[in-house]
């Protein structure tokens, strides 16, 4: 893997950024695609628990969405991670997670980070499973939703990871 690019700003998304989000999102292949229109949405209400990888031309080359659980907002529930195809392979789903993680543990203390990955995609299951070892945080997996819980019979399970504990000195 090679360095991600010195001029890569890590930034807060602005509703701006949502139709690139989108775009982004629907090239992975790989992510369940929400509407345009939710992109713009999670820009614009939660941008404050998100970040956006822009390129020397400030447009988005990756994102992370994510949220405090209400539940427990000591966790941040990420939601999606995607890389425009041309900027895979610098480590830039990485720097996104461990910028978004320290920023949302000095403001708000998050202990903990969930998300849920589909078997069979290596992909994640390496960035996070990485981004566990980077911050000597425990992961457990466990089914979440099971397949036959999503309409249409044609969606795997979604497996949920959780990562943790989290400390403000393993977050940064």
């Amino acid at each position: 893997m090679t360095a991600a690019p010195a001029d890569l700003l890590i930034d807060h998304p602005a509703a701006r950024d949502g139709a690139a989000l989108w775009r982004i999102a629907k090239d992975s292949k790989t992510l369940d695609l929400n509407s345009s229109y939710s992109y713009l949405l999670w820009c614009r209400d939660f941008a404050g628990t998100s970040v956006v990888a822009r390129g020397a031309d400030g447009e988005p080359v990756g994102f992370v969405t994510g949220y405090l659980r209400p539940g427990r907002p000591r966790t941040l529930l990420v939601w999606q991670v995607a890389v425009d195809s041309a900027h895979r392979g610098h480590g830039i789903a990485g720097r996104l997670l461990d910028a978004l993680t320290a920023r949302l543990a000095a403001e708000h203390g998050i202990t903990e980070l969930e998300t849920t990955i589909t078997p069979g995609n290596t992909a994640s299951e390496r960035l996070f499973t990485s981004f566990a070892e980077r911050h000597g945080a425990r992961v457990t997996r466990e089914v979440l939703f099971p397949a036959d819980l999503f309409p249409g019979g044609s969606h795997d399970p979604e497996v949920l990871y959780r990562i943790g504990p989290l400390t403000e000195s393993t977050a940064l």
